[in-house]
């Protein structure tokens, strides 16, 4: 049942299978630092924007690319590739300010990835607000970590600003910013937002995360086993029209639960600080057979909390209060879930979701107000001030130039404003009228011209008018006047000339006299018009002489290269030293040790009595002229010179993969290196499938194949049984069978119709064979195949005795589930529910950064440390 639904699920893996027409309605997808304007997500159909456009003020940010050097043999999602960093001092704020639709609860998610894009090596810490108040701090353990930061949210105004505030040295930066509306019958508090802690995808087959378009609302499931059992279905869930929470139906057919039907089953969490808490937990009976039945209670502390459960077959149920939980004495607390009344079966756990309660007790400035600087901010262009986030909120950020006024929980209002010496013109900002409670204004020493408007006389709170050293003119109003001479207001209007200070002052009128030159601007137009069709005439002669160049140059390019990359014979002799070192012997001939040069190289001969012969080593050189990409072996030449065929690579220093995982090789392969070589490998064949014109299928992907040099870096070698599709709409070629056994792919024996997917099968054999370093085709009676072999164990969860027994127990159990289900969904007898290698790349990714995390999970105050006395893996919120 676990392989057949693991085959099945790979075949929706909702990040590998986009549904473009989906309804993103209401979405707002940012990538920062983009340099695109936009872009679609091929891995979820999803439309990402530019930030351009959300960011402003005296710091918009740097556009920056992750050091993609470094990253080269990581999978990294397009929209994590670009980021913005916001390089400032101590307590600088950076905001984006999003438009959207008031008292519409919102999702609001902000992903960091640091890259080392700075070439610092020093990820940084920060802090996030969401508006006047902070969110979380912002912490990266290492430059590949990638740290989600997620909120469920109600704004009360059209608009929302996300800031990043730099607390130390160090520079805040953002990756993407999301934000996806929700019911609002969902996820109801009593009062405060909730940010995430974990989202749990309980009982999972593929360690894939699950998101749009399989969720709607686009909500992130990470894969977690809670208990020591799971269950799994074929069979869609009934969930999206149950109630407005829709979790995925890819998610509800998988659950967590216990072998014994009479066990309680618990979750221990612990509170690092006195929060509240709200749980959201799914249910849907997946295996429910006849005169079988399935009740239960969930208590925390041994308090009742929901219940009895009766999951309904293939359809969600959600189990949570409109309470909170916590906080508790001591910091423990525990979900218990146990049987009641005639139930046959034990508890199951489909999915759950952990938020904790932020209060946010700071108000935004009053909207006025907040409307009123906006337009005079954008009146006058200002830029050169921190005029970012909320203007008054909190204290420690008040825009510089204002001073406000706070009353316990009621929104700031601004009671000052100071733009003197910033350059402004034009005219006074009517806008100004809107600040009803000012009581100061300075706008001395600019450039204002037109006249002092009446509006000003509005402001009766107004103590401090100075609007000198501008070049204002005619009169003052009368009322402003009035309240100067009784002392209410103190009025400088001193260094403007044309400025009266009495209301029967007559302004003089200057004419302004239009001087325009029919002739001359008619000569200038004639002249422009001439030299732009001559550029067009020299642009498109230039352009087509290129194209001619282009065309020759295709056509004499391979014969070119066929000619320099050729030696003579005695040039081979030359570079082995008469093929004194042997590095290896193969069915196509033997591979000698050489130097061309300063240049160590690896030369491989045909023998007289190969049976692979000159077609191959042609269909090798013909491939390796054509494709280049750092996890292929690099073609350095060819000897062909009568019955002397040779073909000179690079040398990879550390041989051959199926060496180093030999009983016989003292140097073992640590889980990481081996995570590390299979991801580079897939990366290698990932390209042969899509990164060329015509996608190649290697045909022979087996672990002596797959060579390493001197950085252990892996390479595919031996593509002499490689084919070319006629075109890259191809589906697959008819040929005769060719392979090695074990690595054959069945379907492809059977059918003679080769894929893309035969590599594939081929490398989930490879995979396994890095796992367990078991033989491909074991030496005994029954010849069992290593996918047979790893089966038998997977049925009964036996994980432990699968992987290499020589690491030790030096590795993440998580990981290695990851991987043993990817090789087992490779090795699949059928080719449609094998994934591509693209997915493939995702998947190892993911792996590695699983190996790679922290012990102890992610930073959170809510964490499971313990799961009954078979815990499979610790999880904490992310």
């Amino acid at each position: 049942m676990l392989l057949e639904f693991l085959l099945a699920f790979l075949g929706v893996l909702s990040l590998a299978v986009p549904v473009h027409g989906q309804d993103q309605s209401g979405f707002v997808s940012i990538d920062c630092g983009s340099l695109s304007a936009q872009f679609l997500d091929p891995f979820t159909g999803l439309n990402y924007i530019s930030d351009d456009s959300f960011i402003q003020g005296e710091n918009p940010g740097i556009p920056k690319m992750i050091a993609i050097d470094e990253f080269k043999n990581t999978f990294v999602l397009p929209q994590h590739k670009y980021l913005r960093s916001f390089p400032g001092v101590e307590g600088d704020r950076n905001c984006y300010n999003v438009t959207l639709t008031k008292y519409v609860k919102y999702l609001i998610r902000a992903t960091f990835l640091y890259g080392n894009y700075d070439n610092l090596n020093e990820p940084p810490s920060f802090d996030l607000h969401l508006g006047p108040n902070k969110w979380d701090t912002v912490q990266l353990w290492n430059s590949a970590a990638l740290v989600y930061k997620e909120i469920i949210y109600i704004p009360t105004v059209t608009y929302i600003q996300v800031c990043l505030v730099q607390t130390g040295r160090s520079t805040p930066f953002i990756s993407t910013l999301e934000l996806r509306p929700l019911k609002n019958t969902t996820y109801v508090t009593q009062n405060g937002s909730l940010a995430l802690i974990r989202r749990s995808n309980c009982g999972f087959l593929n360690y894939a995360i699950i998101r749009y378009p399989d969720d709607d609302y686009d909500r992130l499931w990470y894969p977690d086993h809670i208990w020591n059992s799971n269950l799994s279905t074929l069979q869609a869930i009934d969930s999206r029209d149950y109630n407005d929470f829709r979790p995925p139906s890819t998610v509800m057919m998988t659950a967590d639960t216990s072998i014994n039907a009479s066990t309680d089953l618990n979750i221990n969490t612990h509170q690092t600080t006195p929060q509240f808490y709200y749980v959201y937990m799914y249910f849907a009976e997946i295996d429910l057979k006849a005169n079988q039945s399935r009740h239960f209670n969930i208590s925390v502390n041994g308090e009742p909390w929901y219940g009895p459960v009766t999951p309904e077959y293939l359809r969600a149920t959600i189990a949570y209060t409109n309470s909170p939980i916590g906080p508790f004495t001591g910091g423990n607390f525990t979900f218990s879930f146990f049987p009641v009344g005639d139930s046959t079966l034990p508890p199951i756990l489909n999915a759950v979701e952990a938020y904790s309660v932020i209060y946010f007790l700071q108000s935004e400035t009053d909207q006025e107000d907040i409307d009123a600087i906006k337009k005079i901010k954008s009146r006058y262009g200002i830029s050169t001030r921190n005029w970012q986030g909320d203007p008054c909120a909190p204290q420690d950020y008040v825009w510089n130039g204002l001073s406000c006024s706070y009353n316990g929980t009621a929104p700031p209002i601004i009671t000052s404003l100071n733009l003197s010496s910033n350059g402004l013109t034009g005219g006074i900002a009517p806008d100004i009228a809107n600040l009803k409670s000012l009581m100061s204004l300075d706008l001395s020493n600019n450039s204002l011209s037109g006249t002092v408007p009446g509006f000003l006389s509005q402001l009766l709170s107004l103590k401090i008018l100075n609007l000198s050293g501008n070049n204002l003119s005619g009169s003052i109003p009368v009322d402003l006047l009035k309240r100067n001479a009784s002392g209410s207001l103190l009025l400088s209007v001193s260094g403007n000339p044309g400025l009266c200070l009495s209301d029967s002052c007559n302004n003089k009128k200057k004419k302004k006299k239009l001087v325009v030159s029919v002739a001359a601007s008619v000569s200038s137009l004639f002249a422009i018009v001439i030299l732009l069709a001559i550029i067009f005439r020299v642009h498109k002669r230039r352009k087509q002489q290129v194209a001619r160049h282009g065309e020759d140059k295709t056509r004499r390019t391979p014969l070119l290269e066929l000619k320099r990359r050729q030696f003579t014979y005695s040039e081979v002799v030359n570079i082995t030293n008469n093929f004194e070192r042997v590095l290896g012997r193969g069915g196509f001939g033997t591979v000698y040790y050489g130097c061309l040069d300063d240049l160590q190289v690896a030369v491989k001969m045909l023998s007289s009595s190969s049976v692979q012969g000159y077609n191959e080593f042609q269909a090798e050189v013909k491939l390796l002229l054509r494709v280049h990409h750092r996890n292929l072996t690099s073609l350095i030449g060819y000897c062909n010179e009568n019955d002397k065929i040779g073909l000179i690579y690079e040398y990879m220093a550390n041989g051959n993969l199926k060496d180093h995982l030999s009983d016989g090789n003292p140097n073992i392969l640590s889980w990481k290196q081996r995570l590390q070589i299979a991801l580079e490998a897939a990366q290698g064949l990932e390209y042969l499938h899509k990164g060329c014109k015509a996608p190649v299928v290697h045909r022979d992907v087996k672990t002596t194949n797959i060579l390493l040099n001197d950085k252990f870096q892996a390479k595919i070698s031996d593509f002499g049984l490689s084919r070319t599709f006629q075109s890259e709409a191809a589906s697959h070629v008819s040929t005769v069978v060719a392979g090695t056994p074990g690595y054959l792919d069945p379907e492809y024996y059977a059918t003679h119709r080769l894929t893309e997917k035969s590599d594939v099968f081929s490398f989930g054999v490879v995979l396994l064979e890095m796992i367990t370093s078991q033989p491909v085709i074991a030496m005994t009676n029954d010849r069992t195949h290593i996918s047979q072999w790893v089966n038998s164990l997977l049925k009964n969860g036996d994980i432990e005795n699968i992987i290499d027994s020589r690491l030790g127990g030096d590795f993440k159990i998580n990981s290695v589930w990851k991987a043993v289900e990817l090789a087992m969904a490779c090795a699949s007898t059928t080719s449609a529910t094998r994934p591509t290698m693209n997915q493939v790349v995702v998947e190892l990714n993911e792996c590695l950064t699983t190996e790679m995390a922290p012990t102890g999970g992610f930073n959170s105050s809510f964490e499971i440390i313990a799961v009954d006395d078979n815990l499979l893996s610790e999880v904490s919120g992310r």
